[in-house]
């Protein structure tokens, strides 16, 4: 998992709650994976858990680093 640093792993789950979760994921324009970790952390919450979240993965190129250019120097 080296630029993924979610967890992963199998979950088993009855097929007709997985067809309500992947209604909901559609109906908010979501993955069935996004929608399951909106729903624990809306579970958690209710119980009072707090759940940090994690920063983002950068996506698209690295930004260019501060480079010492020759340009101009003749």
């Amino acid at each position: 998992m080296p630029n993924n640093p979610k967890k992963s792993f199998p979950l088993r789950l009855d097929p007709a709650l997985y067809a309500a979760i992947e209604r909901a994921a559609a109906d908010d324009f979501r993955s069935v994976n996004a929608e399951v970790e909106v729903l624990l952390r809306e579970a958690l919450a209710r119980r009072g858990v707090k759940v940090k979240i994690s920063a983002k993965p950068r996506r698209g190129r690295p930004p260019k680093q501060d480079e010492e250019s020759d340009e101009g120097e003749d």
